[in-house]
């Protein structure tokens, strides 16, 4: 129903920092085309894309491709959707986008901004492997009925090292998170060893976050903080 995961929405208000930072971890860039007039990047690790996006946006978005968008409102609006952007006509970049219960923003676009990248899922970043875009949710079981009448599979995860609801699709995953384990939209990332990961970064200058919710200080992981705000959750995967 929402159509083709395109990126993961930020709001930078320096473009080049948060460029130099993704690209520091080993995220490619994307070749970009003209549909936004204000400054825009993408980068990529092969599983997701993240738009940078130097303008103020209402919130983190998962922007989705919906070719004639128009033609799909009628269905959009029977749910009920309270739209935040509706830009729609035959002279403008058709948008529309609503918030989910967790504050995130999800918007439709009519067609791609950027080039497909040929960067392969399995060449992974210097974060890991990337899992799925967590949300801090009060309420998981409502937010799991929410996401699932997008098409999207509700799987209980609660042998995770962090107890979660994944709402897994074909383009992209979606974790539900106790709000005690995440402040904000997150993304989620899995590596084989946690220490070795954070000894690797601090070689290239990057160091993680002191400031993390206290119950995840003892488990082994780390949160990396981009120059936008946006927090990267470094997770150890379970020993065999």
């Amino acid at each position: 129903m929402l159509g083709r995961f395109l990126e993961f929405s930020l709001a930078t208000p320096d473009i080049r920092a948060s460029l130099d930072f993704y690209t520091k971890l080993g995220f490619s860039h994307a070749e970009v085309g003209d549909a936004w007039s204000h400054p825009y990047a993408v980068v990529t690790d092969g599983r997701i894309c993240l738009g940078l996006h130097q303008t103020a946006l209402p919130a983190p978005a998962m922007t989705f491709v919906k070719p004639d968008l128009l033609k799909h409102l009628g269905t959009l609006e029977k749910l009920g959707l309270e739209f935040e952007i509706r830009r729609l006509g035959n002279d403008v970049f058709n948008e529309v986008g609503w918030f989910d219960p967790s504050g995130l923003l999800l918007k439709l676009i009519e067609a791609r901004t950027f080039s497909p990248s040929k960067r392969l899922a399995l060449d992974t970043s210097r974060c890991g492997y990337f899992l799925e875009i967590a949300l801090p949710t009060p309420n998981r079981a409502e937010a799991k009925t929410y996401w699932e009448q997008f098409g999207f599979v509700g799987i209980d995860e609660c042998d995770d090292g962090l107890p979660h609801v994944s709402c897994t699709s074909d383009s992209i995953d979606v974790g539900l998170y106790d709000p005690a384990h995440l402040r904000r939209a997150t993304l989620r990332f899995e590596v084989d060893d946690i220490k070795a990961t954070l000894a690797q970064l601090a070689g290239i200058g990057i160091a993680p976050s002191p400031d993390i919710p206290p119950l995840l200080r003892q488990k082994a992981l780390a949160v990396l903080v981009a120059p936008e705000g946006t927090p990267l959750l470094l997770t150890e995967a379970p020993k065999p």
